[in-house]
């Protein structure tokens, strides 16, 4: 690393976790990261980067999982409520809240982006007094909501990579692009920003995560252990009737899902490879005297592959629709969410270790795991790239945590947001070196 990359990022380092803190008390859920879109816009604006943001990278038609207008109005003023600038929340309209930024450097090479996310989760905050975000006064101000995943921290690292790149703009080559990617968590957002084509001239790719069961110190340069995956809602819909009265009368929307429920945890599992299922919600009738009209499931299918998720699915549906017609009741079955599967590139991942070797923070390096960790949403974003001939890599940097991710208590290790802006500015400029 030159000198003077090593005493910009430096110098940033207090900043970075001034930056996260400041996201972690203003977390938004997914196509409602309002305030943080608009944050990010106007401070890469103000970088000299070229800012798209809205309609121009995110396609409305292809968003999944999208909240209601009243909910998404209601964030919209809240966001502006906490100083969002009113210019970019304009850009941003009903929730499509995605900024790409693109820094040309002039000179000839490939275009490489780094994706980072920006959504919370609707995880309600610890109040305890060991929680460090409710000790040092960042705890989250939004009732409900919380960044318990760490993306406040990737937000931040993104903000950090624009500032050093500026600053190291004359040892550059080609162009880079910054995603800041809504609605990671349901796997609602990436979709979205493919179908706008924000990664079709992209030649090498990176998504980044903080912990994914990784210690500080430890960075993983291809993480290929994410499921393929569907997330479904459903509703069935009977008719009411006394239940004492005149049962016959009614159409029973909870003996439907109950039914389905069964029948999906039945299903064969495939002999191509791992296949999980599961119910993880379900709500029904209004009364103990009253035959349900109406029930809810939320439900999702994984996969090792697309191919077996896809089965899985494909089954699932045949299942709810059995379920309906042999108690006699309709239904919907809205996907809310998807994500494919994507291996990183082997020989774009061994570039990426190579440059890490020997940097400030980093004590152990690994290539390639494969293990299963759950499904994201930046296989979407990886795959395009892929397909047209580009490469990808999924990244985790180590960083240690007092609690599991999606759980009250979660916190990061914050000394590793610089310790991961050093090796991705490494990175960049390695590719540089290599045009």
């Amino acid at each position: 690393m030159s000198d003077s990359l090593a005493k910009v990022v430096a110098a940033l380092a207090p900043r970075l976790i001034e930056w996260r803190r400041d996201l972690h008390a203003h977390p938004e859920v997914g196509w409602t990261e309002f305030r943080t879109a608009a944050l990010v816009a106007e401070r890469l604006d103000a970088l000299g980067w070229q800012v798209a943001v809205g309609a121009e990278v995110v396609d409305a038609g292809a968003r999944m999982g999208v909240p209601d207008a009243g909910t998404l109005a209601a964030a919209c003023e809240r966001a502006r409520r906490e100083g969002a600038d009113e210019a970019w929340l304009a850009r941003l309209g009903d929730g499509l809240t995605g900024v790409v930024a693109t820094l040309d450097s002039g000179r000839p090479g490939p275009t490489l982006a780094i994706r980072v996310d920006m959504d919370a989760l609707p995880v309600a905050e610890s109040e305890a007094a060991r929680h460090r975000p409710k000790s040092d006064g960042f705890v989250s101000r939004h009732a409900g909501a919380m960044h318990a995943c760490g993306h406040d921290g990737h937000t931040a690292i993104g903000l950090g990579l624009a500032e050093v790149l500026v600053a190291q703009r004359s040892s550059l080559h080609g162009r880079v692009k910054l995603v800041f990617q809504p609605a990671e968590e349901g796997v609602r957002g990436a979709a979205a920003m493919v179908a706008a084509g924000v990664v079709d001239d992209v030649d090498r790719l990176i998504a980044l995560h903080l912990g994914l069961g990784c210690d500080s110190g430890t960075v993983l340069c291809g993480c290929d252990g994410f499921l393929a995956t569907h997330k479904l809602d459903v509703v069935f819909t009977g008719q009411a009737a006394h239940a004492g009265g005149a049962p016959e009368a009614g159409r029973n929307a909870l003996l439907a899902a109950a039914q389905a429920v069964t029948g999906l945890y039945a299903i064969a599992p495939h002999s191509a490879g791992p296949a999980r299922l599961n119910v993880g919600r379900m709500t029904a009738g209004t009364g103990r005297n009253v035959i349900a009209d109406r029930a809810e499931l939320e439900i999702e299918t994984r996969g090792a592959t697309t191919a077996i998720d896809d089965y899985m699915r494909e089954r699932a549906e045949q299942v709810i629709a059995g379920a309906a017609q042999a108690q006699g009741v309709g239904y919907e079955l809205r996907c809310v969410g998807r994500a494919v599967e994507c291996a990183s590139s082997p020989g774009w991942v061994g570039e990426i270790a190579q440059r890490l070797h020997g940097l400030p923070g980093i004590d152990r390096i690994i290539d390639h795991d494969a293990r299963p960790r759950g499904s994201e949403d930046a296989t979407a974003l990886m795959a395009r790239v892929r397909e047209r001939g580009g490469e990808a890599a999924y990244m985790i940097f180590g960083a240690d945590r007092p609690a599991g991710h999606h759980q009250p208590d979660f916190d990061i290790d914050e000394s590793v947001l610089a310790v991961a802006l050093r090796a991705l500015a490494e990175i960049v400029e390695a590719v540089g070196d290599a045009a």
